[in-house]
């Protein structure tokens, strides 16, 4: 008498949940719930529409980190940058405001500048990288005090502010809207849909994965590393610039302390999302997720007031600390 086989559906094993996919989602539900608990004016209209506006700058700016950490690397100076390009194009409008007479020229060649900037000062990053043989952290973490100094230098220590006619003109990029939502937050939506379609529908996407994953491996697959890597912070820069673009009529104005912490609130948001710290694997919309809790956590911490605004930046510290720590005890299990 032989022993019957057990089925093929008895012998496959049971679904797991995945915490990584749908960790951040969860989190993101619970925060909701907390403010909704805390204060009825967290879901109304006004405060959603300024909580996502304001997540707008960071999440951009966190979209395109999605390529450089998936891709191994990471950049340091995203924020001096951002700060540098918001300097160099106010100075920009302000001395061409009286050749070209027209103020929507002037906004216009203000535009061109923060994403020109921005985006070359993204592919000198992934140059030295690449050619320099130079880690990411290094360069990055020279380039940050290179752009905070010459945005302090142009400033002469001081802040660098946008003439009156121009920012009236200027003004609506950041405040006005349609249908009651605002331009940030368009701005941020078109800019997560063009990341997940190139992250998970195009060959960048996936040679970022790979080369992250393990880049010998890639090298030996035919994939041109050095390219890849130079567009992944070139990318990395033009998502800075877009930020500037929408940040610059919010104030109208910048200093040394324009973007200040916002390279930890992009990594933040990144590593909440899901994406590997050490590269190979990469979330967009888990990054716009991430993006919008850091929104969330400022704004409950301010409705509240029982903790103080000042420890946003210790709340976010200790997030990534422990979002790393899930991540290595979620590979040490599998």
């Amino acid at each position: 008498m032989t022993q019957s086989s057990t089925p093929e559906a008895v012998r496959r094993p049971l679904p797991t949940f995945d915490l990584k996919l749908y960790g951040p989602f969860l989190a993101l539900a619970a925060l909701i719930l907390l403010g909704t608990l805390v204060n009825p004016v967290f879901l109304s209209p006004g405060n959603i529409v300024n909580v996502l506006t304001r997540t707008a700058f960071i999440g951009i700016i966190a979209i395109g980190a999605t390529f450089v950490i998936t891709a191994g690397a990471i950049d340091l100076s995203v924020g001096s940058m951002a700060a540098l390009a918001a300097g160099v194009s106010i100075m920009t409008m302000n001395a061409l405001a009286p050749q070209l007479g027209s103020e929507v020229a002037v906004v216009l060649v203000g535009v061109a500048v923060s994403l020109g900037l921005c985006a070359a000062a993204g592919l000198v990053n992934g140059l030295l990288v690449t050619k320099g043989r130079i880690e990411a952290f290094i360069v990055t973490l020279g380039t940050m005090g290179i752009f905070r100094s010459l945005v302090t230098y142009f400033a002469d220590g001081g802040t660098l502010s946008l003439a009156s006619p121009i920012r009236t003109v200027y003004r609506p990029v950041y405040y006005g809207g349609i249908a009651g939502i605002s331009y940030p937050i368009l701005a941020f939506g078109a800019a997560a849909l063009a990341g997940a379609l190139l992250l998970y529908r195009t060959r960048f996407g996936r040679y970022c994965a790979a080369i992250g994953s393990n880049e010998e491996v890639a090298r030996y697959s035919s994939i041109h590393v050095d390219r890849v890597k130079m567009l992944a912070f070139a990318l990395q820069g033009l998502c800075v610039g877009i930020a500037v673009v929408i940040y610059v009529p919010r104030l109208g104005s910048a200093s040394a302390t324009t973007g200040l912490l916002w390279e930890l609130e992009a990594i933040a948001a990144v590593i909440i999302g899901g994406t590997m710290l050490k590269g190979g694997y990469g979330r967009v919309w888990g990054t716009v997720v991430g993006a919008v809790m850091l929104a969330l956590i400022d704004n409950i911490l301010n409705l509240t007031g029982a903790i103080s605004v000042y420890l946003n930046g210790a709340i976010q510290g200790t997030i990534i600390i422990v979002a790393v720590l899930l991540q290595r005890s979620g590979a040490a299990r599998r």
